[in-house]
């Protein structure tokens, strides 16, 4: 059979393909087709005139997820019965006449520590193997609600506890680009599976780099938005307490418009998580790039990069000069301590409430990953009250000096982190921990940050960089990151 993908890709975004070619065309440089590589928002605009059905689209994913999944294990509960009867309806509502919603039809799937009603959510922990949640966590419902169809689960590693995907309930998680790398955590699921055609759009967390190391390692998009923007109702372990406010639920997907059409799905009050402010949302398609001004740095001064990620994000800067910004290379004040500060206050009791947490919903075993995490971020225990209340200082001060240098600039541009994706089972070696305050950087101030590919290593391994905006301008950050993509053609699929 001859090649059709590139006609039959076109067609599906400009609107001329019928559903059989769209269903059939096989897409180059990977196994998927024309459905599977198109972005959500040309799934979504294809369902909405008709020229695809649903339950194509949704088809077409489930037998992608098939095709890859014995080599990725990232989807780790597989709703197809549901999906299917989802996407009929979906289908006969169009037919009735019934005004399309915004995801109408269009596949997603969600990370396994994001509730969904009548599926398992294990959070990675034997303790809740079997756990069946009766409703769906704030962000999934409304994605729902928006006529998104989930498609399944997605791995990661025990409560979240990694920046790689491996536990005792599902098993380790591939990278789709080499088998023998992670894609990264805590959503490390979500991003393989989206990287390799199985769903356009994702649900994530964010509480140290968890959407957007797996955004880099699998040369996605993703965003991490303002601290507050998006409930976390229904995310487990449920963010609480002092360090609540470095935990976002957040999206990923192939492309930026993908990010920038679910965000106003999924953010605003839900008043079930008390720290959610009703900000406006502003739209990123208003936001000019010429006159805006960006700082950008190369290394944090803790972990230095590879050369091919210091040149990724030098080229970023001299785009967005060419696009009319002022671009001033300067380093975040002391992002030099920003992993430092992050774990202090993280350790706490060296552990020891999240061991009696674990047995309290029946982990009796704890995964080698997760120990490992005890052991390397919650070791050793504070001497005391004292100590701690320093470390929650150091963090205001460290979160102080970030906003008043940032009063100057609308945008920081940097590396996600200094190194492409490791090895499996490397994540804790010392010289990958010092990278971690890239991404962590973001977390401890809750400022939006997006993350895009914007080139490849020696290696065939996707290079991304993050830009992070002002608190609650997401539109600055989503508009950055889709000149990047512009730039230098984000997305590429693996060739698996």
């Amino acid at each position: 059979m001859h090649d059709t993908s590139t006609i039959d890709r076109r067609a599906l975004l400009g609107g001329i393909a019928t559903a059989a070619a769209l269903a059939a065309s096989p897409a180059r440089a990977s196994g998927t087709n024309a459905l599977t590589a198109a972005s959500a928002s040309a799934l979504a605009e294809a369902i909405r005139t008709r020229r695809v059905t649903a339950a194509e689209v949704v088809e077409a994913h489930l037998a992608r997820i098939a095709a890859v999944n014995p080599q990725l294990n990232a989807v780790v509960q597989l709703t197809a019965d549901s999906a299917r009867r989802e996407a009929a309806a979906a289908d006969a509502a169009l037919a009735r006449g019934e005004a399309p919603k915004p995801l109408h039809g269009v596949p997603v799937t969600i990370k396994d520590t994001l509730e969904t009603a009548g599926v398992v959510c294990t959070g990675g922990t034997l303790g809740r193997a079997a756990y069946v949640p009766k409703a769906d966590a704030t962000a999934v419902a409304r994605l729902r609600a928006a006529g998104a169809i989930v498609l399944g689960k997605t791995n990661v590693p025990e409560l979240a506890g990694a920046l790689e995907t491996d536990n005792l309930v599902y098993g380790r998680t591939n990278n789709p680009y080499d088998l023998a790398r992670t894609p990264g955590g805590s959503s490390g699921g979500e991003a393989a599976i989206v990287a390799a055609g199985g769903s356009p759009l994702g649900l994530g967390t964010d509480a140290g780099g968890s959407i957007r190391v797996p955004a880099h390692y699998c040369g996605l998009a993703a965003l991490k938005p303002t601290s507050g923007r998006i409930p976390r109702t229904g995310q487990f372990p449920r963010p609480m307490g002092a360090r609540n406010s470095v935990f976002h639920v957040s999206l990923i997907a192939r492309r930026v418009d993908d990010l920038a059409l679910a965000l106003p799905i999924v953010a605003g009050p839900d008043f079930r998580d008390y720290t959610i402010v009703d900000m406006p949302l502003c739209d990123p398609d208003t936001v000019g790039l010429r006159g805006l001004k960006l700082a950008f740095f190369d290394d944090d001064g803790a972990s230095a990069p590879t050369p091919e990620i210091a040149a990724a994000v030098r080229a970023a800067a001299r785009a967005f000069a060419e696009a009319g910004l002022t671009v001033e290379e300067r380093r975040l004040p002391e992002s030099e301590t920003a992993a430092a500060v992050y774990y202090d206050m993280t350790r706490g009791d060296g552990g020891a409430g999240t061991r009696a947490f674990l047995r309290s919903i029946g982990t009796e075993r704890i995964s080698p990953l997760f120990e490992q995490s005890l052991g390397t971020r919650a070791a050793p225990a504070m001497a005391g009250i004292t100590e701690a209340l320093a470390a929650f200082a150091r963090w205001d001060a460290f979160r102080n000096a970030q906003l008043a240098f940032l009063q100057g600039y609308d945008a920081v541009l940097s590396p996600v982190a200094p190194y492409v994706a490791p090895a499996h089972g490397t994540s804790f070696d010392p010289a990958l921990q010092r990278g971690v305050g890239y991404a962590q950087n973001h977390n401890l101030t809750g400022w939006p940050a997006v993350a895009v590919r914007v080139g490849t290593s020696p290696e065939g391994m996707p290079i991304g960089v993050q830009v992070a905006a002002h608190p609650w301008r997401e539109d600055v950050a989503l508009a950055l990151g889709r000149h990047l993509e512009a730039s230098f053609g984000g997305f590429a699929p693996p060739a698996i």
